[in-house]
């Protein structure tokens, strides 16, 4: 198991941190001792959950160029038919995956391909599974022009706990289905738009793995034999 590059300088100040102040307490606070037992228990704990939160688990990942892979650790909360407005101006199937502070939350790409567009937009911090989140939050939006044909677009959005979003790609790059394509830290979800003929593969209140999960099939002129 190692540890994701988006924790290494969270965990190294935390620990520090937590470190000094558990030192001070037992240097001048001697007397509680009790006290300062179930602190130093409280520290552990705390650091713990905050390093299985920037884990970074080996994948065995799945590739091929008509299947859209899951792009993050979470469940499946929506699977519908919607107007996406910012980049197709036109009815695509949405399908949203949330993610938990105790997920990975690595964000891989769900397909592979060349970047066509790429935003970052600041906002609100809204509950990842607030239906207006996916549009008033905190976002980046990608689409890709996938290998298979059909164009994909993906969303990290930040949650009510999640205050920093990082990504890894722009315009014009060519990005490999399962590689990383950035991190959300402390709770956060994702949002895919595919063609409304898409076949998926999940159904609602699934919990999917980034880079293992089969999403969905997109229709091509020659699809794989996936799922028949």
């Amino acid at each position: 198991m190692k540890i994701h590059k988006e924790g290494r300088r969270i965990l190294f100040f935390t620990l520090l941190a937590l470190l000094a102040i558990n030192l001070l307490l037992f240097q001048f606070n001697a007397r509680a001792e009790t006290f300062n037992l179930i602190f130093v228990g409280a520290s552990v704990i705390a650091f713990l959950l905050l390093l299985q939160f920037f884990r970074s688990p080996f994948r065995n990942l799945l590739t091929h160029e008509d299947l859209l892979i899951a792009p993050a650790d979470g469940k499946v909360v929506v699977i519908e038919d919607v107007h996406e407005p910012e980049y197709f101006d036109d009815v695509r199937k949405q399908i949203s995956i949330f993610m938990s502070p105790i997920n990975v939350h690595i964000t891989r790409n769900p397909i592979s391909g060349i970047v066509r567009y790429f935003k970052y937009h600041p906002g609100n911090y809204l509950v990842a599974w607030h239906p207006k989140s996916s549009t008033k939050n905190e976002r980046t939006t990608v689409v890709v022009q996938s290998e298979a044909g059909p164009m994909v677009l993906f969303r990290q959005i930040a949650g009510a706990m999640a205050r920093r979003i990082v990504w890894y790609v722009n315009e014009g790059d060519e990005v490999s289905q399962g590689e990383e394509f950035g991190f959300i830290k402390f709770g956060s979800r994702v949002d895919l738009f595919v063609p409304v003929d898409t076949e998926v593969k999940v159904q609602i209140g699934e919990k999917v793995k980034g880079g293992q999960t089969v999403i969905a099939q997109l229709k091509t002129t020659n699809p794989s034999l996936f799922g028949n």
